[in-house]
């Protein structure tokens, strides 16, 4: 079964895939008998619609030769670089693996700074523990800790159940260097990979981050971007706590093919509601390496 990370990569992978069955069919067998005469057969593949209009954008035979040339001769499934997923157009995004959220477990070490701070927070919710701040230059930011990270141990003691205040004081009291985190990867986000149209829009409104509304017919449409969602990253960049403004011109900045991480918001809402919103212009806002 292929997977791809967005509606439009299925539709042009399918598109190619037909293109080129078509192409490479064999011809009938000959029995042997006069038929009527008819037009020369060719191998165009025209009774199929041209990549080269697909959506407005630039699919010549040129740009696949030169970006998917798996699909030249036969139709193998091309990796796209995350978990085999394919991806014939999303592949061009630089932040495409980067963005994506596996919810597998890994380890971090960290240690503390001049300060004998760690440059994180911590959140309780339902029974887990939750990275809600990482602070810009720090060792968290450093160690590739993101919003939404749970936080499995520390030095090797399960946090289940702990409170807020516990996981904390354990971080105060750790030696300045080597401390251990169990850490699973956002076990409440998802990715999302959206494709700009010809005026460079995604298909969606926020109002201070939190999806209010989708434009019938766009990328965000079509892909299952879900209302009552808060933004939290734009290809790898937090934009937790920034003004809408500032989000809109990261998205405008952005390449064609925009990843958006998003959480549901009633779950957002209760991770920040400890944090002093002064605590948001500190935020680790570098894009993930």
């Amino acid at each position: 079964m292929s997977l791809y990370p967005s509606l439009e990569d299925m539709k042009v992978d399918n598109m190619a895939r037909a293109q080129i069955a078509h192409q490479y069919q064999a011809p009938p067998p000959s029995y042997g008998h006069h038929s009527a005469p008819s037009a020369p057969r060719t191998h165009s593949g025209a009774m199929y619609p041209s990549l080269g209009d697909y959506m407005g954008l630039e699919l010549s035979s040129d740009v696949i030769a030169l970006n998917m040339p798996e699909y030249q001769i036969q139709p193998v499934a091309a990796s796209g670089g995350v978990s085999n997923v394919i991806a014939p157009l999303s592949s061009q995004s630089l932040t495409l693996a980067k963005a994506t959220v596996t919810q597998a477990i890994r380890q971090v070490i960290l240690c503390k700074d001049q300060h004998g701070k760690c440059g994180l927070r911590l959140h309780s919710v339902n029974s887990g523990m939750f990275v809600c701040y990482v602070a810009a230059e720090s060792p968290a930011a450093l160690a590739g800790l993101r919003f939404g990270d749970q936080v499995l141990e520390i030095n090797g003691t399960s946090v289940a159940g702990m409170t807020m205040e516990q996981c904390h004081d354990m971080l105060k009291k750790a030696g300045t260097n080597g401390i251990t985190l169990a850490v699973r990867d956002r076990p409440f986000e998802r990715t999302i990979t959206l494709h700009k149209d010809s005026l460079g829009h995604i298909g969606f409104h926020f109002k201070n981050g939190n999806i209010v509304g989708l434009v019938k017919d766009s990328s965000a449409a079509r892909n299952g971007l879900l209302t009552d969602h808060q933004l939290l990253e734009v290809n790898t960049i937090n934009v937790v706590g920034m003004k809408d403004k500032e989000i809109s011109k990261v998205i405008d900045e952005s390449p064609s093919v925009v990843n958006i991480t998003i959480i549901p918001y009633y779950i957002y809402k209760h991770m920040i509601s400890k944090m002093s919103t002064s605590l948001f212009k500190d935020l680790d806002r570098t894009p993930a390496v």
